[in-house]
């Protein structure tokens, strides 16, 4: 369990928090590319620790993301004009250019000189992967841009969910991080199933375990951590394990073992105190990939159907997420359609900012404290002047620091072993 000064030390993003401060020297996930489409599209409204912006794409493509409020009289430009290279404010015409320059003063003398010495404030922004990143720290200490782990090339097949979720960030987090609650609380959409290899041919999310108290192992790394969950496999239990591994990449970066279809990657990214922004994404260098719109159908996260479109979801604790009971009489586990959905139930259910001062943890969260000691201890060197974990960490730097799972002969070493033929880098 946490102290009331640790829970808000790690959960708290907003203003001169410290957790906030050192996020702010990543690159951030500010929005999906599918929200700003085309030049002079609609603005859209961002919100990142505990920050209001508006991104915008201007005439010549070029996104700009920049604070919502105009400086003029603080009118919000999320109703502006896109047009003609900039976002106009509607309520007195001044125009702004995606670097924050004004550009346009409608309603003062041009002799004033004023348009030329207003500059709002306007964050960098990168895209790649079907996300546009930012920067929202000081500029002498911007980092390099990288590509995402889950984008390692402009050809990778990359379907990206999108979810609201409306609890604290560190609660999205240890959800995704949490390998013994999968054999519970999706017992229905991921089965076990009676297989040699590590998945059942056809069906994606099958099990070759019925084990649902894994054994769990961290290996601390210099860019966070990675876990295994050890579980008897339903075959060859005698000299074989069944091993899932886990990679947490600070400051909520989660690669996921992957199925036998695409590789599996979750972004927990905080929009304030009390929510996040779930980004789950499946992506393939080597096969097809997985569909967008079936992706998000299968996680139960279509728009219109299971979210709004400011990705918020319609089944919520409001409504009991849908939880059909008679569905659970008839051998659904949780009455809830859609793994995401079953995780943000549980998630929201313990309030905005959980209270972990009372929990009662066990060995199978070995994992959950691994992520607060390694977050805690990173913001406090942060404010002892230390670089962040993980910060500028580029793929190609670890080239084996991936998930998976196989069955394994129990004399494996999961620490070593090389299930994709790459070598793993030790810290």
């Amino acid at each position: 369990m946490l102290t009331p000064a640790e829970n808000d030390l790690l959960c708290r993003v907003e203003g001169d928090a410290p957790m906030g401060q050192m996020m702010r020297r990543y690159w951030l996930p500010a929005l999906l590319t599918e929200e700003v489409p085309e030049p002079d599209c609609d603005p859209v409204r961002v919100r990142l620790l505990g920050e209001n912006l508006v991104a915008f794409r201007d005439s010549e493509g070029h996104v700009g993301l920049m604070a919502e409020q105009c400086p003029h009289r603080k009118a919000s430009l999320f109703f502006g004009r896109n047009e003609e290279g900039g976002l106009r404010c509607l309520y007195h015409g001044w125009k702004f250019g995606v670097d924050g320059q004004c550009l346009d003063m409608s309603s003062e003398p041009p002799e004033s000189g004023l348009c030329a010495k207003v500059r709002h404030k306007a964050y960098p922004v990168e895209e790649a992967g079907g996300v546009i990143w930012t920067y929202m720290g000081p500029a002498a200490e911007q980092p390099g841009f990288e590509r995402p782990v889950f984008a390692p090339s402009e050809g990778t097949r990359v379907s990206i969910l999108k979810i609201v979720s409306q609890c604290n960030w560190a609660q999205g987090l240890e959800g995704g991080i949490d390998s013994a609650h999968s054999s519970s609380l999706h017992s229905t959409d991921m089965p076990a199933a009676r297989v040699a290899g590590s998945t059942a041919t056809g069906t994606a999310w099958a099990r070759p375990t019925t084990d649902k108290s894994p054994h769990l192992q961290v290996h601390e790394t210099d860019y966070g951590f990675r876990y295994a969950a050890i579980r008897r496999p339903i075959q060859n239990s005698a000299t074989h394990d069944y091993i899932r591994v886990t990679t947490f990449l600070a400051p909520f970066h989660i690669m996921i073992p992957p199925n036998n279809v695409y590789n599996v990657y979750q972004m927990s990214v905080p929009v304030d105190d009390h929510a996040n922004i779930i980004y789950l994404i499946a992506w393939s260098d080597t096969t097809a990939g997985v569909d967008l719109e079936a992706w998000r159908k299968f996680t139960g996260t279509q728009f219109g159907v299971d979210l709004d479109r400011t990705y918020r979801k319609l089944e919520n604790l409001s409504n009991n997420f849908g939880q059909d009971r008679q569905a659970m009489k008839l051998g659904s586990f949780t009455g809830i359609k859609g793994f995401p959905n079953q995780d943000i139930a549980m998630q929201e259910s313990m309030g905005p900012i959980a209270d972990r001062t009372s929990e009662k943890l066990g060995a199978s969260d070995q994992a959950i404290v691994q992520f607060r000691r390694t977050m805690l201890q990173a913001v406090r060197d942060f404010q002892a002047g230390k670089k962040p974990p993980g910060l500028g960490v580029r793929a190609s730097d670890y080239p084996g620091y991936g998930s998976w799972e196989r069955v394994v002969p129990k004399t494996t070493d999961w620490r070593t072993f090389e299930p994709f033929g790459v070598k793993l880098a030790a810290k």
